[in-house]
């Protein structure tokens, strides 16, 4: 068993912009990793990469294999500075990329960030495309940071991550599963966008506003809450299936905002009893992600779940999932499962990416 030093790479549907996190990962026992993370930063897009990301699904076939290739010249770049102002060294490079379609029901994610152009700018060798195996086996391709939480976080009851979705992943039933709760940053920055915000800084315009209980009723009356895991939830849906009761409601916008807020707090907290079975004793909710700074959002979360909320560090905080891709790229590499079927439904579990660059040193 060996130490590995691995750039994990991510870009959340929120669009907050790049994380990028240098970690150590060593295996002491199967099953049981520890890690350290050494350097992290998150390069915020500038408005070109933005716009270019968030139209790119309506764009024509040329622009998106352009834009795919020089997003990975991009990423690239950006490791290759990350590691220099850290005085850092690499072995490999984990980069999950910038998800443009999800629809598993169609057999369709994909991601952008092209590998051959991440390793021929950094030398190294690079796993990418970790979501494709999964939804061709049948799976939601989605969330695959089930066997990170396993693996990396398992003293906590279950975990949560607050991006772009929430999702929430637990052992139950000696099975690591692993879903998408509702829409959380993706939702909550449209609203923050029409206070000339990037997003809502600690929670204070959802502070300032009222719960509108039209909107809130229409919200939690959601199709998709009514359905059992493995669920997964993507950008087209939130056009399709949610943001209209947002958009057609009457509510002023601190009240939109209030009531967003307390709508995700509640389907998390309905979702923390649903998987604990409503016990009340121990149940420790570890919380990473950008929502985790939104002192509102946390607040009502806390309020609607008794279990103990757990904020670590800020550097876990913004650089989890990116820790996360780094323990899946590691997994690829050593050919063990990184995508377990229990979370995304498929027909088995899978050892998920593409490779690309000289793997000799590492195998």
């Amino acid at each position: 068993m060996r130490k590995y030093n691995v750039v994990g790479v991510m870009s959340g549907t929120s669009m907050d912009g790049l994380d990028i996190a240098h970690v150590t990962l060593e295996e002491k026992e199967p099953g049981k990793w520890e890690y350290s993370i050494n350097a992290g930063i998150t390069v915020a897009y500038e408005e070109k990469w933005r716009l270019r990301l968030s139209k790119l699904r309506h764009q024509n076939s040329m622009v998106f294999h352009k834009t795919d290739r020089y997003y990975g010249q991009f990423i690239g770049e950006q490791v290759n500075t990350f590691l220099k102002d850290n005085n850092l060294e690499a072995e490999l490079i984990a980069s999950h990329g910038h998800t443009v379609f999800h629809q598993p029901e169609n057999n369709v994610t994909v991601q952008i960030g092209d590998g051959n152009s991440i390793t021929a700018m950094t030398g190294l060798p690079v796993v990418t495309n970790f979501r494709a195996i999964d939804v061709v086996l049948g799976g939601e391709g989605a969330p695959l940071v089930g066997i990170a939480d396993k693996y990396l976080f398992g003293e906590y009851t279950m975990c949560l991550n607050l991006g772009g979705f929430a999702n929430i992943s637990a052992e139950v039933n000696s099975e690591r599963i692993a879903y998408d709760v509702c829409p959380c940053n993706i939702v909550l920055n449209r609203i923050a966008r029409e206070f000339d915000q990037e997003y809502d800084v600690d929670g204070e315009i959802a502070e300032r506003g009222s719960i509108d209980y039209d909107l809130l009723g229409d919200l939690n009356d959601v199709e998709y809450y009514s359905y059992a895991p493995p669920k997964s939830l993507g950008r087209e849906w939130i056009s399709s299936n949610f943001w209209g009761n947002v958009r057609n409601s009457e509510a002023h916008k601190e009240d939109k905002m209030r009531t967003l807020v307390d709508h995700i707090a509640q389907q998390i907290g309905n979702n923390i009893e649903d998987l604990t079975n409503g016990e009340p004793a121990g149940k420790r909710v570890y919380i990473t992600g950008g929502g985790a700074f939104n002192k509102s959002l946390i607040s009502h979360i806390e309020s609607h779940t008794d279990a103990e909320i757990v904020v670590p560090n800020e550097n876990e905080v913004n650089y989890k999932e990116a820790l996360a891709f780094a323990l899946l790229g590691v997994l690829r590499v050593e050919n063990k499962t990184n995508v377990l079927s229990a979370a995304t439904g498929a027909s088995k579990d899978s050892v998920s990416g593409s490779l690309y660059g000289d793997f000799s040193k590492l195998v």
